[in-house]
C-alpha cells in the first residue's frame, strides 16, 4: 500500500507537469453543493497556456497572496511565523493563513478543501512534489487554471471572460488586481461588481504590484 501510494502521487505529479489540469477535486465538490441546494449546475472553466494569460495576472496573485513566490521553496516560514504571532496575540480577529500559492495549488490540483492535519499534511507532502518536479512558472499557470475564481467559474479564462468580456490575455492591470482582490472568498467577493472592501484592497494590490517582479519566462533566472 505505501508503494502504491508513493508511486501513484508521484507519477500524478510527473503526469500534471505536462498535461493540462482540466478537473480539480473542489469543482465535483461545488457541483454537488450546487445539487444538493436544488440549484442550476455551473462549472466555467478552458485550460488557456500561461502566454495567453495577462502578465499582470501573475503579478497581481504575487503581490496579494504570496510575495516571497519566486524565492522559496514550497513554504515561506517568514509568513507562517508572522501569522503564528499574530493569531496568538490577536485573538478576537479573523485568524491570518500563510499558505504560499505552491501549497494553494497542490491543495487544488489533489486534495479537497478542509483543515484536519491528515490533509495539511498531505498538503506539505503535494507541495514539496510539485517545488520539485514543476518549475515555479508551471506551478504558476496551474494555479491561475485551477482557482476557483467566482461561483462555478476556475481560472483566468473563465472569470476573463464572463466578469469582463474578453479573453484572459487582454485583462488589464486594474482588472487582474480586482480578482487578486476576490481571492480569499470569492464566492461572496465579485471582481465584476467589486464592493468597498474589494475596491480597497484592489488598490493596496495594485500598489504592491509596483513592488513585485513579474513572473520571468521559463528558463530564465529569478
Amino acid at each position: 500500500m505505501v508503494v502504491a501510494f508513493f508511486g501513484t502521487t508521484i507519477l500524478s505529479v510527473v503526469v500534471y507537469r505536462f498535461v493540462p489540469v482540466y478537473f480539480t477535486p473542489l469543482m465535483f465538490i461545488r457541483l454537488a453543493q450546487q445539487g444538493s441546494k436544488g440549484e442550476e449546475l455551473r462549472l466555467r472553466h478552458r485550460w488557456v497556456s500561461l502566454d495567453k494569460i495577462s502578465p499582470y495576472l501573475p503579478q497581481a496573485v504575487m503581490a496579494s497572496e504570496d510575495q516571497r513566490f519566486l524565492m522559496h521553496h514550497g513554504f515561506d516560514f517568514k509568513a507562517i511565523e508572522h501569522a503564528a504571532k499574530r493569531n496568538l496575540t490577536q485573538k478576537n480577529k479573523r485568524k491570518l493563513g500563510a499558505s504560499t500559492i505552491s501549497q494553494q495549488t497542490a491543495k487544488n490540483v489533489f486534495l479537497w478543501p478542509g483543515r484536519t492535519w491528515l490533509r495539511k499534511g498531505l498538503e506539505a507532502y503535494f507541495t514539496t512534489l510539485i517545488e520539485l518536479m514543476w518549475s515555479k512558472q508551471r506551478i504558476m499557470e496551474v494555479y491561475l487554471n485551477s482557482i476557483e475564481m467566482g461561483n462555478g467559474i476556475y481560472g483566468a479564462s473563465a472569470v476573463a471572460e464572463w466578469h469582463f468580456g474578453r479573453s484572459a490575455k487582454d485583462l488589464t492591470k486594474e482588472q487582474c488586481a480586482a480578482i487578486a482582490a476576490s481571492l480569499p472568498n470569492p464566492l461572496r467577493y465579485d471582481s465584476a461588481h467589486p464592493d468597498p472592501y474589494v475596491r480597497k484592497r484592489t488598490r493596496r494590490i495594485m500598489h504592491e504590484m509596483k513592488f513585485v517582479k513579474k513572473l520571468p519566462g521559463e528558463g530564465t533566472d529569478y
